[in-house]
């Protein structure tokens, strides 16, 4: 994108250094600052004006060259500010501009700003408080916000170095980029921290953070300068030993990382902090990297294992910025999936590469590469790389796009190349590129000088166009025919949308006797593949490919009957290509229901997420249908039920983390699904649990026993999680219920359950949590959209504080609908709102609701016949108990042939590793 199609500062000034003085901080009352910053900037053209970004500050006096301001004015919009000086300003090498200023610590989770918490140790004195909560302080300002802190040229590429000085209360500790240089003594009571000086870098990586903090402290066992290199984790007091599983991490990843890239990690330090509220997983600050609490702290005996594997992904990924991002950043917005798209691929491998048994890549694919190709499956998806004129625009393709779709084809690229290749190609780009910028052309050259291919050819469509294929496969005796054409989930592709040519790697799995090119990539519209053994193949192998593949349906059924010969990842590309295919009317339901029953041996936890996550959206289309929703609900449990039975509730010693992942989601798909053991269990063990016996729900077991009971319970269970959240000590506990109260089965309980969201004793940046729950719950979602509706005023207050969290919030809601009336309510609703920072995800709303919409019309009567038709429920219930069945009769045929949906999954979630299970009713 050239930097005339972007909205960007005047070039007349270039940043050198800031040295920025933060005092007179108000802990309490309007929480405002002051500050003093003085830019070392290059003058490359005479001016008398000097423009920057700043947004809600006040600036009381510039000075440059010994001349001061004689105005100073405002662009909101832009959010810009001019400062004039009375005499032209000649051009020079080397001025100082000063800015005299205040802010506001707000309490919005973007720039400077102030977290609420309840402290598990009494704080000291000094620690202010915000109503009933105890506060604490740090930055957040990536994509824009460092303007909210300091005026500065605020673009990934006007790079500088920062000192960083800042006035706090004698008995806090105070953070930043880099360790401290010096102490001073300031007014009584108060201490100066002044930070040595940073590299080179961009505005948005800047942070500082000052609170009631303690740390553990580890050392790499590399050695960085000469000395093994200082890793902590801080937390507000209290907290602390729940940061020894990211610390382990942490120090283990930066050696790895500095081994792969070969180049040291550069900074004399590593801290990670914990932060109360924080709208997004986490922020890479060079050297001073800030989590939510839930994406970096872990208590061994109270918290939720799932959570292991999240805080040891989030770190990889974060700590993998260090260099690609920190190092070498992109040279504009529009290229953010260089940050995200590699971080996220090489933050897997560093989780896999310490934790080889959680079988990172089978996560991968059903969590990663499917959330990815259900958003990229509508017409509302965008690029990976997306014209971004107005940095202000970036938040919205902080998703599934950039970071899933990003990493997935550098998965795809680094299996064609080999990684071994890949890293040496990726370590001269960051070498060549270090302290600067780079766009995706710079590293396709040094991929390609890495491989010897010409990487910009095939991976340019992956990159810059929008969608993905699918691959119709066509049978003939000893060889198969491949055609490539774009995949929507409409399945109603326009001539002008499949202009596309995209190299599409096969992937052929086969007999290895036989000759086909199990190498050879499709990039032509189509191909024959010959000498291709019949009995057995599979393209993709290891889904490996960012495509779906159409068998056919023979085909497709004896791959079901041979599944024992596929890879786990194979076994989710296989289910979840089936039901996505079927709800675009290029597959059958027939073809995916012969495929699915045939799981109900499956050992593994990342496949049955698969499968539970399609069935889970096929209920959730014919959810306002009983007859369907109930047959449907029947063919679910006896799917999971001999399973579920086999592995039970208790969890042996050292057991296998998978085991246990797999047991949580059985039990919460079984319980919910009707399962009259699972429930008994469920309420007896939560019944223990709450005569104050914690040891009767393990804390793996929590989620799905809370939402069972919530399900089942009413207002009594309703009451008792509730409860459980206001007491909870555990990190995840809060999360947890929130997930859980979302079961609710009645109106009444639904407001009540949003009047507490919506209020002070749920952070701002989980508000959006419970309703996961209830726009996945069809009883129920309706009375969301109803209390949205009711009460936007006070929503829209809350939340636009944040778009990331309103336009997160509103997708969440929102996409689960399934009527065109629905689509046209929701349209009409927002038609004369101010959209802005949400807009994209409204439209992706639509696409996803009218695909449901169309579906659902597609479908539904002549579902309904073969339901009424047939004799299935009698024979289940010879078979399992069911607690809550209609007394419509009810049969499973595979003989129909229509089509199933597969409805997009909660995009935000994708980063905070939220289990599958909270997406079923």
């Amino acid at each position: 994108m050239a930097a005339a199609d972007r909205s960007i500062l005047p070039d007349t000034v270039q940043a050198i250094n800031y040295d920025i003085g933060l005092f007179d901080l108000e802990l309490g009352g309007a929480f405002s600052f002051q500050g003093i910053v003085k830019i070392q900037v290059k003058i490359k053209s005479a001016t008398k004006s000097i423009t920057l970004n700043a947004h809600h500050l006040t600036i009381h006096e510039g000075e440059i060259s010994g001349q001061k301001t004689t105005d100073v004015s405002y662009d909101e919009k832009s959010q810009r500010v001019t400062l004039v000086f009375p005499e032209e300003i000649s051009a020079s090498s080397d001025a100082v501009l000063s800015i005299r200023y205040a802010g506001t610590m707000n309490n919005s989770m973007a720039g400077f700003y102030r977290s609420k918490y309840k402290p598990t140790v009494t704080p000291v004195e000094s620690v202010p408080m915000d109503g009933e909560h105890h506060v604490m302080f740090s930055t957040q300002f990536e994509s824009s916000d460092a303007r909210r802190a300091i005026p500065c040229f605020d673009e990934p590429n006007l790079k500088a170095t920062f000192d960083v000085s800042i006035e706090i209360p004698e008995d806090q500790i105070a953070l930043s980029n880099m360790p401290e240089k010096e102490v001073k003594q300031a007014r009584a009571g108060l201490k100066t921290v002044v930070f040595e000086r940073t590299p080179v870098m961009s505005t948005y990586l800047l942070a500082w953070a000052f609170g009631d903090f303690e740390y553990v402290e580890g050392f790499t066992q590399r050695e960085y300068q000469g000395k093994q290199l200082p890793c902590r984790v801080y937390t507000t007091k209290g907290l602390k030993e729940q940061g020894r599983f990211a610390l382990e991490n942490c120090h283990q990843v930066v050696d790895y990382f500095s081994e792969i890239f070969k180049i040291d990690y550069p900074l004399p330090k590593m801290d990670l902090l914990a932060v109360h509220e924080f709208s997004h997983g986490a922020m890479e600050n060079w050297g001073l990297v800030t989590y939510r609490t839930t994406a970096v702290l872990f208590d061994e005996k109270q918290s939720d294992a799932k959570y292991k594997n999240r805080v040891a992904y989030v770190v990889a990924h974060e700590l993998a910025h260090q260099w690609f991002g920190n190092l070498v950043t992109m040279d504009w917005w529009s290229e953010l999936w260089l940050n995200e798209g590699f971080a996220t691929w090489v933050g897997w491998l560093a989780v896999d590469h310490l934790y080889p048994d959680h079988e990172v890549w089978s996560q991968f694919v059903t969590e990663a590469v499917q959330t990815a190709q259900n958003l990229d499956s509508l017409r509302a998806s965008h690029p990976i790389e997306v014209p971004v004129r107005d940095a202000l625009e970036v938040e919205q393709i902080f998703d599934a796009i950039s970071y899933l779709k990003g990493s997935s084809v550098i998965r795809m690229l680094s299996g064609h190349l080999g990684v071994d290749t890949f890293l040496g190609g990726v370590s001269a780009y960051l070498k060549k590129h270090a302290y600067g910028n780079a766009t995706t052309n710079d590293l396709w050259a040094a991929l390609s000088k890495a491989s010897g291919k010409d990487v910009n050819v095939f991976m340019d469509p992956w990159i810059r166009k929008i969608g993905f294929p699918v691959l119709t496969v066509a049978e003939e005796p000893g060889q198969i025919g491949v055609r490539q054409s774009r995949f929507l989930q409409t399945g109603d592709v326009k001539g002008e949308e499949d202009e596309t040519l995209w190299w599409v790697p096969l992937g052929l799995k086969t007999d290895p006797k036989a000759t086909g090119a199990a190498t050879k990539a499709l990039t032509i519209k189509e191909d024959t593949l010959r000498d291709v053994d019949e009995t057995f193949y599979k393209l993709n192998s290891d889904q490996v490919g960012f495509y779906r593949t159409n068998y056919p349906p023979a085909r497709l059924e004896l791959l079901g009957k041979e599944r024992h010969k596929l890879s786990v990842e194979d076994k989710i590309g296989l289910v979840a290509d089936a039901a996505a295919l079927a709800v675009a009317g290029q597959g059958t339901t027939a073809g995916f229901l012969v495929l699915v029953e045939k799981f109900s041996d499956e050992k593994n936890k990342a496949v049955w997420s698969q499968i539970i996550s399609s069935l889970g959206n096929i209920r959730s289309i014919f959810a306002d249908n009983e007859t369907l929703a109930n047959g449907l609900k029947a063919f679910t449990l006896r799917l999971v039920t001999p399973a579920t039975e086999e592995i039970g509730w208790d969890f042996a010693p050292n057991e296998n983390f998978l085991t246990g992942q797999m047991r949580a989601l059985l039990i919460s798909t079984a319980g919910n699904a009707g399962h009259a053991k699972t429930i008994a269990e469920a309420k007896r063990r939560f019944q223990a649990y709450q005569r104050g016996d914690r040891s009767a729900v393990h804390p793996s077991l929590r989620l799905a026993v809370f939402q069972i009971v919530v399900r089942e319970g009413g207002k009594t269970a309703y009451e008792a999680v509730l409860n459980e959240y206001t007491s909870t000590t555990s990190i995840d506990g809060k999360e947890t219920c929130l997930l859980a109260l979302g079961k609710v089965q009645t109106a009444d309980l639904v407001k009540s359950f949003l009047d507490f969201q919506f209020s002070d004793k749920v952070a701002l940046q989980d508000v959006h949590t419970g309703s996961v729950s209830l726009a996945a719950n069809s009883k129920v979602r309706n009375a969301l959209w109803q209390y949205i509706k009711e009460n936007w005023d006070p929503i829209s207050k809350k939340l636009s504080a944040s778009s990331v969290v309103m336009d997160r919030y509103l997708k969440t809601c929102l996409s689960k609908f399934a009527s065109h009336e629905m689509e046209k309510e929701i349209a009409a609703f927002f038609k004369d709102k101010d959209t802005k920072g949400y807009d994209r995800g409204l439209v992706q709303v639509s696409d996803t609701v009218q695909a449901n919409a169309n579906y659902k019309e597609r479908d539904e009567a002549l579902v309904l016949e073969w339901l009424k038709t047939h004799d299935y429920r009698r024979k289940l219930a010879s078979r399992y108990p069911v607690a809550v069945i209609s007394e419509q009769v009810i049969h499973y045929d595979l003989i129909m042939t229509k089509t199933i949906p597969e409805v997009d999954v909660h995009v935000a979630f994708a980063r905070l590793n939220v289990s599958a299970q909270s997406n079923m009713d």
